[in-house]
């Protein structure tokens, strides 16, 4: 890995061919007003002081535009490479004039192939709230915030009313709801396993399944975990851009990520349950198949002896001048054969 620091040139590391593309919602509490462009300087005249600005920008391949973005509203070079950097791990971070949270959300590969496995797709969404503007970059192009922009369209419950930090706490909403319907989901899916797992089965799948439940767990934890004391740590900062009207609405979305938090303890406990319950299943499957080995070598082993001692080769042996002596030999090994396998039976081993 590079040392970014020594470079000015910006490169996005992630994989999306989305085309950038901006989104301006201006309003205040009478009025909204919106564009589209591809061009931040098709819009940039747009903005207004007096009002909200919120720009949603998504794919994330034109990199100039975003440093324009972030060269217009001050945000600093660092910030600005982390937004580009598409694996960079969530975070929270405050400055002077303005908040920035580095998040993921999450989606199903709804284009996977019938024999593909059932991997958790995510993207990175960066929020930056300032003064009178929030803005939201994200690598794909997506309907994720429309809901918000609904509700904006709408004024819904006053929202164009409120000031800027309420428009992040309702966009926190929305991707908290995220979290707790994917990690819910994979609770579910684990629930589904241990079941199935109880009732005693020959299916070989449920080891891979879970093996995708532990990965989808995983890469939720990553990007949820660091929230549990950087979330804390900006309700308990003092600073000037989230209101003391407006916490309450934050402490809600506090209140939906301590559910998420939960929800994933509930699901390495779930998952350490699982692998120690397949694990037994298995030794239970490998002592069944021992079992039917021990009992037919048990029954072969006094027909071996009998079959052993009638095939040596000795002169003097009475058995060998019987007349019916073959058929007796058949009869004593199926009458032992018969005896032992009604002894398993009656032992219930099999």
């Amino acid at each position: 890995m590079k040392n970014n620091l020594l470079s000015e040139k910006l490169i996005y590391t992630g994989d999306s061919l989305t085309p950038t593309h901006l989104h301006l919602c201006t309003y205040n509490a009478t009025e909204m007003q919106e564009s589209a462009n591809d061009t931040f300087q098709a819009i940039k005249g747009t903005l207004n002081s007096d009002r909200i600005n919120w720009l949603q920008i998504h794919g994330m391949k034109d990199t100039e535009t975003i440093r324009e973005i972030c060269s217009h509203f001050e945000i600093d070079f660092l910030v600005l490479q982390d937004i580009l950097n598409a694996d960079h791990p969530t975070k929270i971070e405050e400055h002077d004039k303005y908040i920035v949270l580095i998040l993921k959300i999450f989606y199903p590969n709804e284009h996977k192939e019938e024999d593909e496995l059932d991997e958790l797709l995510q993207q990175q969404v960066c929020l930056i709230l300032g003064n009178n503007y929030v803005l939201t970059f994200l690598e794909k192009e997506t309907d994720f915030f429309d809901d918000v922009s609904s509700a904006l369209r709408n004024d819904v419950l006053k929202i164009r009313s409120r000031q800027t930090d309420y428009l992040l706490s309702v966009l926190l909403n929305s991707i908290m709801g995220n979290y707790i319907s994917t990690i819910s989901s994979i609770d579910d899916a684990l629930e589904d396993l241990e079941e199935e797992l109880l009732t005693i089965t020959n299916n070989n799948d449920i080891g891979v399944q879970i093996q995708i439940r532990r990965r989808q767990y995983m890469a939720m934890k990553k990007a949820i975990m660091p929230l549990k004391e950087q979330y804390i740590k900006l309700l308990r900062a003092d600073n000037n851009l989230i209101h003391k009207i407006n916490r309450a609405y934050f402490n809600d979305v506090n209140d939906h990520l301590q559910f998420v938090l939960q929800t994933i303890d509930i699901c390495r406990e779930t998952l350490s349950a699982l692998v120690d319950l397949y694990i037994s299943n298995n030794d239970l499957r490998m002592n069944n198949i021992m079992k039917r080995l021990t009992i037919v070598s048990t029954v072969f082993i006094p027909l071996t002896f009998i079959a052993g001692v009638w095939g040596m080769n000795f002169k003097a042996m009475p058995e060998l001048s019987w007349e019916y002596g073959y058929f007796y030999a058949w009869a004593v090994m199926a009458i032992i054969a018969i005896t032992v396998y009604l002894f398993f039976k009656k032992k219930k081993w099999y």
